[in-house]
């Protein structure tokens, strides 16, 4: 986590503390696995619900007399009405749940993703929030990380863990990060 970030998070703390709330620091090594478990799941339940896209009942539709094969329409179709970002997502979506790697991967980020779940439900036995950063560093300029997929990946690392478990979550403005 960057600085400045931390700065802002340290004095929302204090905030808190002041309005009332009873702030405890709590450990949820599920962080950790969030980003990996995931960047598997999410690609792969991408790549089965948006497969159906296919022009014809859904998604971007065109002109089919322009094609010579069913084959041919889907792929202009899904080459104009997906984004490099969403191709990206497809193909590991298909690749982790290809034959070979299902057990290896999918499965076996489903069973972490349970882990998850259950390590968050203990600590709301305790606690009626966890309060934290959205993203461990400032927002970055308009099309900085574009070509850096893995970057804008690992920016997740502190909002993928409740997508994961099933649970609410929302982000509130807390500051401003001084640049330095």
């Amino acid at each position: 986590m960057d600085e400045g970030v931390k700065n802002v998070c340290l004095q929302t703390i204090e905030l808190l503390k002041q309005l009332g709330a009873q702030v405890d620091r709590v450990e949820i090594p599920a962080l950790e696995w969030g980003i990996p478990t995931y960047y598997i799941i999410l690609p792969a339940e991408a790549s089965t619900n948006l497969a159906r896209f296919d022009g014809i009942r859904y998604g971007l539709q065109g002109d089919t007399i322009k094609f010579d094969s069913v084959t041919d329409y889907y792929e202009h179709i899904r080459q104009q009405g997906f984004g490099d970002e969403v191709k990206r997502r497809i193909l590991i979506g298909t690749y982790v749940l290809s034959a070979g790697f299902y057990d290896a991967y999918y499965r076996r980020a489903q069973q972490v993703r349970q882990k998850i779940k259950n390590q968050l439900d203990e600590v709301y036995k305790t606690y009626d929030a966890i309060i934290g950063p959205t993203a461990p560093t400032a927002a970055w300029k308009l099309g900085a990380k574009v070509n850096d997929p893995i970057a804008m990946y690992l920016a997740d690392i502190y909002t993928v863990i409740a997508n994961l478990a099933g649970l609410p979550a929302m982000s509130l403005p807390a500051g401003f990060v001084q640049e330095e």
